[in-house]
């Protein structure tokens, strides 16, 4: 490895899409973060804690149809509660899926970007 070399830091999930406002506002309200930046048709949100990943939101005119390649993994203990809040801002349950020690809820946002929350299960002793 080169030592003059500094490598990138990965700082921001970045989505194509139609309504940059509409995924700001599911985005920020399910996350309780904020609006870091704004301009003109971008938007970046502030990391849920210090040095964590930002996501950032860009007008596209046609963004990449299909299954997205790339998805979020986030925690939760309560999927029926998460579950509620995502299709109480717009977006929608897909799947729930488990193997064994972990459960999860794959959900998509109002433009169908897919996420996923999930939780180890506990396991008797």
């Amino acid at each position: 490895m080169d030592d003059t070399f500094t490598p990138p830091k990965i700082n921001t999930v970045a989505f194509d899409c139609h309504d940059p406002g509409r995924l700001t506002e599911f985005w920020t309200q399910l996350l309780g973060v904020e609006v870091r930046h704004a301009f003109d048709e971008f938007v970046w949100l502030t990391p849920q804690r210090e040095g964590g990943v930002t996501l950032a939101f860009q007008k596209v005119p046609d963004p990449t149809p299909g299954k997205n390649k790339l998805h979020l993994d986030g925690h939760h203990e309560d999927l029926m509660k998460l579950t509620d809040r995502v299709v109480g801002l717009g977006g929608s349950f897909v799947a729930q899926h488990s193997t064994p020690g972990f459960i999860w809820n794959i959900y998509a946002d109002p433009e169908g970007n897919q996420f996923c929350c999930g939780h180890a299960l506990e396991t008797g002793a």
